[in-house]
């Protein structure tokens, strides 16, 4: 392995692969902490397998700051344009409609890679496993996790929801609703069983997978051939290299794509602000702002109890993500996300392997903030209408609401549709009450999205440290 006065891992052509400036975030400079790539076990990646180094492990300390300007900070900029779009949206709404496009274009540009993004991770870290039943244990961990939490946060919704009632006193005569809408999303929400679901990962070719863009068909595919990889022996590493070479230039294009996240996030906004306006809150105030505090209320005790059991602050964790969650909210799609979310628990000393795993199946199966928000607005529409729920029911609810909710991922929309499908079931509460609240799904998206996201973040750390990958002492310090 060569080796450079430049600081940043080194390849073995001789490449510093982060030695420019700051590729993906404007604050975090070539002094920083570098980034792993491919060291995918806990095993010691120099002694076990050395023809699979491709970046020196990080460092157990990171220098303090890389003395770049504020400006230049992608957080800062992000946060810029979204007080830009407020303001634009607000003072000229027409305009402001008239700016969707850019947020539109943005997300459409990262979800283009987000399948490449999972594939490349997915497979040369199965392949450069020396344990291949780590992968299983791994999966089964985080199911496990998954399936806990989100339960947990339907409960919450559920408790959140008769206790402060946030529909009562609406007395709204479903009769009179407009739901010409909310059956466009009722064509879409089909029942459907956990056959139907299990059926679904399978895609009809592997060509369709990334066609369609669907994550779990994509990390399906990716863990089969990462697992063939791997029984090929030799005979695969042309392949592998190869795959390790498109993994490098797949985040070369993120990075690339992130310097256009201010023109999104601005974007997207003013959109928002625009077209519903800030006034269109008023009326359903109440059940936004007890969405909005119940989230975050779950991430500070639900989600920091839990990190600090795995040995780190929420609170460290939520500043070191900053330019995730205003990119998020921005946004309200937790898939712009995805790429430098798992980009940055890598850093933080995560396997490649564990974070290909955990991100993108958690973004299927651990939607925390959409599993408060499905209950939760599911009372809210049955106290609207006077529709009394018994506690049969409202178990029924919860019961379907635990695999309608794994279908809704970090789209936005998808959680409204959920929903729709969830309440289809339940023969006594009206769906064309959804009409109520489909005015203002864009600003609970954006909380859904958000708690979505940091809650895959969290998840990933603590499968992390089950699996004695991260010691706490380096993690507080990676997060410092």
């Amino acid at each position: 392995m060569q080796t450079s006065g430049r600081t940043g891992p080194t390849f073995s052509n001789g490449a510093n692969f982060f030695s420019d400036a700051n590729l993906l975030y404007g604050d975090q400079g070539p002094n920083r902490a570098p980034i792993r790539r491919s060291v995918l076990t806990t095993e010691n990646p120099i002694t076990e397998n050395p023809a699979r180094l491709t970046a020196a492990s990080p460092p157990a300390t990171a220098p303090a700051s890389s003395g770049k300007p504020l400006y230049r900070s992608l957080w800062f900029q992000v946060l810029l344009a979204m007080a830009l779009a407020l303001a634009l949206g607000y003072l000229s709404p027409a305009k402001a409609v008239a700016m969707k496009p850019l947020g539109d274009a943005f997300i459409r540009l990262i979800s283009m890679v987000i399948t490449l993004v999972i594939f490349c991770t997915v497979v040369s870290g199965i392949a450069g496993m020396e344990d291949i039943r780590k992968v299983g244990r791994v999966g089964g961990k985080a199911l496990l996790y998954f399936e806990i939490i989100s339960t947990l946060a339907l409960v919450v919704g559920l408790l959140v929801g008769n206790l402060v009632e946030t529909g009562r006193g609406f007395n709204a005569n479903p009769a009179t609703l407009d739901a010409h809408e909310v059956s466009a999303y009722a064509g879409q929400a089909k029942a459907q069983s956990l056959t139907d679901f299990l059926m679904h990962i399978i895609p009809n070719t592997i060509v369709d997978a990334f066609a369609k863009g669907d994550i779990l068909e994509v990390l399906f595919v990716a863990l089969l051939f990462g697992f063939a990889l791997s029984a090929a022996g030799p005979r695969g590493k042309p392949m592998l290299n190869l795959v390790d070479s498109l993994t490098q230039v797949v985040f070369r294009i993120v990075g690339i794509l992130m310097k256009f996240a201010p023109i999104g996030a601005f974007g997207a906004m003013a959109f928002t602000v625009g077209k519903y306006g800030i006034a269109s809150l008023g009326p359903l105030g109440k059940l936004i702002g007890t969405f909005y505090l119940t989230c975050i209320l779950f991430v500070l005790i639900v989600m920091g109890g839990v990190a600090r059991v795995a040995g780190f602050g929420i609170i460290k964790f939520l500043f070191y993500i900053k330019e995730e969650i205003l990119l998020v909210l921005a946004t309200s799609s937790s898939e712009t996300a995805l790429p430098t979310l798992m980009e940055k628990m890598e850093r933080l000393g995560c396997s490649k392997s564990l974070v290909g795993l955990v991100v993108p199946t958690g973004y299927t199966f651990n939607t925390d903030g959409t599993s408060i928000y499905m209950t939760l607005a599911a009372l809210f529409v049955a106290q609207a209408t006077n529709t009394h729920l018994g506690l049969l029911q409202q178990l029924t609810i919860l019961s379907v609401a635990i695999l309608t909710s794994k279908g809704a991922s970090g789209v936005q929309g998808a959680a409204f549709i959920a929903l729709v499908g969830t309440l289809m079931v339940i023969p006594g509460i009206p769906v064309a009450g959804m009409a109520l609240i489909l005015g203002i799904d864009r600003f609970m998206s954006m909380f859904r999205a958000l708690i979505n996201m940091i809650g895959n973040g969290v998840a990933t750390l603590v499968v992390a440290r089950w699996e004695n990958e991260l010691d706490r002492e380096t993690l507080q310090r990676n997060l410092a």
